[in-house]
């Protein structure tokens, strides 16, 4: 009755000698099968990703171009906005062909003053003249003595002399760079010198040279005047990116940019950004943000309309309260920025806009989606295209435009923002009086030392016996140091006078008040009001002297094991 069952035979590949294959065969199917399935979500992740706006990261990881790593804390860590010239790679021969003691020609005789030189017999009866700053041997016996008493400095462009205070000073004025200088930058200073005649009436002797920017009478470089430079850098600048560079020290033309006519108003394409929640956020937000609208108006070729008011964040200002009525050319470099891209001022925009518009039916555009992408309006024809931002925030930000799609469209400019030279002057005001020769020690105190619990060791580590005993072996005995921090008691640090000259920001404060020239010049922008040196302007020039340090010491890299940013924090923001 079981003669039609069939029962199963044993498969060959079920025989005991083929196991070991069939297993390597199943294992490589499945690795195989693993292996499609990880190239189909990587596909799919690849396609589908967007990256997030990096403001929204913590500080530490901020795209390294946004926020400096090195800065100053009178305020948090993630304050100071590095700016185009801080990524300028300029080719080293625009520094290399700088102006040698030897490239000027010798006086004939030789002095014990600071500097001694001669001029012709036809000097003999004018014993009590006014020195002749014109004179060509007064002018080499000023630049020999410039590059002979500066020694931290390299000369790249001396101007012709012009007549001083009275008949025995003249003025003089110079491009230079320090020798370990580190920013792509040249810098200008003018200094007055005390000239007097020596005893057989016929050498002149420099028995002094004023302070930074002493030779006021030398600071305007006149058209046309040709001063002293090396042969090989005469037509040479543009082709090794020297023109490029800022130079720090020289007269700030900002002033704004005004429509010549009304033909020229009206032929031309505009864009403005209106509304949005970026005011009075931190500095590194409002740039990221004025980048994104700039790079949009080069990308449609149109003129950015901005708006120069600004509001000072609370992070910075020392109400502690959202500041506005801010000038835009308090913190950055707007003649610059005007002669590197086109901008016009809102206020201007807006009164030749109301005069002209109707006349000459100037057509509006009005953008208000953030969907609409710069691409999807390169064929508008209207005048003035208006990008219209609401109140809900974070959606409201400008620097939205700039994200998806556009990301890899829209290039931000950031090689047309660089920072104020009226700042970076004071900058060069601070290290030029301790002539470019001193060491930096950034030491972080305030809330954080009060803090043992995020930071245990800090209070003690900062310490000033701490200090000296850190520092011995880092900075020499007798070094000029320029201490950065945020502790507001400085004669904290008066047990290091023993080892060490120190200089703190506020040593420096004639460079800010009421008789400086930034004070001056920013009173004129400020339609003659004072101008407040804040907290911004403080941390910023402090950073900027510190980096200029030739050694430059860090608390949380050299002075204590606490980490930046709390306890367990020091591999996340490594």
């Amino acid at each position: 009755m079981f003669s039609n069952i069939r029962t199963p035979s044993r498969s060959a590949s079920f025989r005991p000698e083929n196991l070991g294959q069939n297993a390597l065969a199943m294992i490589g199917n499945l690795c195989f099968t693993l292996f499609v399935l990880a190239v189909l979500i990587f596909t799919i992740i690849a396609a589908t990703y967007q990256p997030e706006d990096p403001l929204f990261h913590p500080s530490a990881k901020i795209t390294s171009f946004l926020v400096s790593k090195s800065n100053a804390t009178f305020m948090s860590d993630s304050t100071i906005t590095k700016t185009g010239e801080d990524f300028m790679t300029s080719n080293q021969t625009a520094f290399q062909d700088f102006i040698n003691v030897t490239d000027v020609s010798e006086p004939t005789a030789v002095g014990v003053a600071i500097g001694v030189g001669a001029v012709n017999s036809e000097c003999e009866n004018e014993d009590g003249a006014d020195i002749d700053c014109s004179n060509t041997d007064v002018f080499h016996l000023m630049m020999r003595t410039a590059i002979e008493h500066f020694k931290d400095i390299h000369f790249y462009r001396f101007g012709k002399p012009v007549k001083g205070s009275n008949a025995s000073t003249c003025d003089m004025a110079w491009r230079f760079r320090p020798k370990e200088g580190k920013a792509a930058a040249f810098y200008k200073d003018y200094r007055r010198f005390v000239i007097t005649r020596t005893d057989n009436k016929c050498n002149f002797t420099v028995v002094a040279i004023g302070d930074y920017h002493s030779g006021g009478n030398a600071r305007k470089r006149k058209k046309n005047q040709k001063g002293f430079e090396k042969k090989t850098l005469v037509g040479k600048e543009e082709g090794n990116g020297a023109s490029s560079l800022p130079v720090v020290g020289e007269v700030v033309n900002d002033t704004l940019p005004v429509v010549e006519s009304e033909d020229s108003f009206s032929s031309g394409k505009y864009l403005v950004y209106n509304g949005g929640g970026d005011r009075c956020k931190g500095m590194d937000h409002f740039l990221w943000s004025f980048l994104c609208a700039l790079g949009e108006a080069q990308y449609l070729n149109r003129t950015l309309v901005m708006d120069l008011s600004m509001c000072l964040s609370s992070v910075y200002s020392t109400s502690n309260q959202d500041e506005e009525g801010k000038d835009f050319r308090f913190y950055f470099d707007f003649e610059h920025l005007k002669e590197s891209a086109s901008v016009l001022d809102q206020t201007q925009f807006w009164s030749d806009w109301g005069k002209w518009q109707k006349q000459d039916a100037l057509g509006l555009y009005l953008v208000e989606d953030l969907k609409i992408t710069p691409m999807k309006l390169a064929d508008v024809k209207d005048a003035l295209i208006m990008r219209k931002f609401g109140s809900v925030e974070p959606d409201n930000y400008w620097y939205r435009v700039c994200e998806g799609e556009t990301e890899s469209v829209i290039q931000r400019p950031w090689h047309m923002i660089w920072k104020s030279r009226r700042l970076m002057d004071i900058v060069s005001g601070i290290t030029s009086r301790m002539n470019w020769d001193f060491d930096s020690v950034h030491v972080v105190r305030g809330e954080k030392a009060k803090n043992t619990q995020l930071w245990p060791n800090l209070a003690v580590d900062t310490s000033p016996e701490s200090l000296i005993s850190s520092l011995q072996y880092k900075i020499e005995d007798g070094r000029n140091i320029y201490i950065a921090t945020d502790e507001p008691d400085t004669s904290f640090f008066d047990p290091l006078k023993d080892k060490y000259t120190t200089h703190f920001l506020d040593d420096y404060r004639d460079l800010w008040d009421e008789k400086s020239d930034w004070y001056a010049e920013t009173m004129k922008l400020n339609k003659g009001n004072p101008v407040e040196f804040d907290g911004y302007m403080r941390v910023s020039v402090d950073t900027e002297v510190l980096l200029r340090g030739k050694k430059q010491v860090e608390t949380f890299n050299d002075l204590t094991s606490d980490c930046r940013d709390g306890i367990n924090t020091c591999r996340a923001t490594s």
